[in-house]
């Protein structure tokens, strides 16, 4: 478990006088099947903030990279039916590491999470025609490829779509390094 999880599952038992088992046991007794309507039921009904309320449907849910038995698990589960799109994740991931050594790749279920000190951009094989890269740059006005986010629920910014055929340019690795930059 990273040093980040920990320090929110100290925080929630601290903050709220229960431990995250107890959260999740509480959360199981209500039969949501939807990570939306456990959010919705722990910041409404208990106050929790968004990040405790995440931290706790992931755990319930299982979704969550701890939950599974390791990112490669992760990284296969969302490339399957589009694995013609792994290339193209793969050599990002080649181009973002040479931007530092201080770069963690942290897969989820649906997408990777790549961080610096904090989450600097988000690699997402959206649909089987459409790569996504979600980008932190608050307050940069949206140009070129880079988009304003609508989709994400804040955890980024801006967000450029990368189709298949065209896999990526030299922007979208300037946008990416921009981020990176950023975040330190």
């Amino acid at each position: 478990m990273d040093q980040a999880a920990q320090t929110m599952m100290d925080n929630l038992q601290k903050n709220t006088g229960k431990s995250l088992d107890e959260w999740v046991s509480i959360v199981k007794k209500e039969n949501f099947s939807k990570h939306g309507e456990i959010l919705k039921f722990l910041k409404s009904d208990h106050g929790f903030t968004h990040g405790f309320a995440n931290l706790v449907a992931h755990k319930t849910l299982k979704s969550d990279a701890g939950s599974a038995s390791g990112s490669d698990e992760l990284i296969s589960k969302q490339y399957k039916g589009k694995e013609h799109l792994l290339p193209l994740f793969e050599k990002l991931k080649v181009e973002i590491k040479t931007f530092g050594n201080d770069i963690e790749f942290a897969p989820k279920n649906a997408y990777v999470s790549v961080r610096r000190k904090k989450q600097f951009a988000m690699l997402i094989p959206a649909t089987k025609n459409r790569f996504d890269i979600g980008i932190n740059l608050k307050g940069q006005e949206p140009t070129g490829m880079l988009e304003l986010d609508t989709k994400s629920s804040g955890m980024v910014s801006h967000r450029i779509v990368v189709n298949p055929e065209e896999q990526y340019s030299k922007e979208v690795i300037n946008w990416l390094k921009k981020a990176y930059d950023a975040a330190g």
